[in-house]
């Protein structure tokens, strides 16, 4: 079944050229184009989507409201994809609930291949995008998180999670069954009171709920 995927821009010629990548590649089904962050969202909790593609710059709303909201308010799997690397819109793409953040001038492989990896549950930065991040923990030095919290499977499904991995590839690594990565994961959530991956991610990283 291919992965249905909504496209958000506010720049028509981006909406085509997307729709026309991905419709070539029978992976992947574009279920609709909209113009702003709030369709996105009316979009997301009414029709079955896996998968909203999200420009961060938008009218009515950006895609970083729509991301924590799509987030907050479906199962829909927020991906980022813009122009800009500003340093204030990645990390609050991440903290609101997008699985990637990558730009524009990602070729098309990288962006087909970045939605199936969001897909099956991993988390996508462009290398561009992950060198701020260290470039931003070298700046605000890490805080640990309380690992004593945590048992040393969860250690090592929380730092897997940190280097976007999905439960698939965790799975394997682990010689567990994607089952048993996601029993851990909902016990990590329910220790930290976090809401999904990503944040387990950003509070390994960065010692920060918030």
């Amino acid at each position: 079944m291919p992965i249905k995927v909504l496209i958000t821009d506010d720049d028509i010629l981006i909406r085509e050229g997307l729709k026309i990548i991905l419709q070539n590649d029978e992976r992947f089904e574009v279920t609709a184009c909209v113009e702003n962050g709030l369709q996105a969202i009316q979009y997301c909790e009414s029709q079955k989507v896996d998968i909203a593609l999200l420009d961060v710059r938008m009218p009515v709303m950006d895609g970083l409201q729509a991301s924590r909201e799509i987030s907050e308010k479906t199962t829909v799997k927020p991906l980022i994809l813009t122009t800009f690397d500003d340093d204030d819109f990645i990390l609050t793409a991440v903290k609101n609930g997008s699985r990637g953040y990558l730009l524009k001038n990602s070729s098309p492989d990288r962006i087909m291949d970045a939605i199936k990896m969001v897909y099956e549950g991993g988390i996508v930065m462009q290398d561009s995008v992950m060198k701020k991040i260290r470039e931003e923990l070298v700046t605000n030095p890490k805080v640990k998180i309380a690992e004593d919290l945590f048992s040393d499977r969860e250690m090592d499904i929380i730092k897997l999670i940190s280097k976007g991995l999905a439960n698939r590839e965790i799975a394997k690594k682990l010689y567990v069954s994607e089952g048993t990565v996601k029993n851990y994961i909902t016990s990590i959530l329910n220790k930290t009171g976090l809401e999904h991956r990503t944040q387990i991610a950003i509070y390994y990283l960065t010692g920060s709920k918030s």
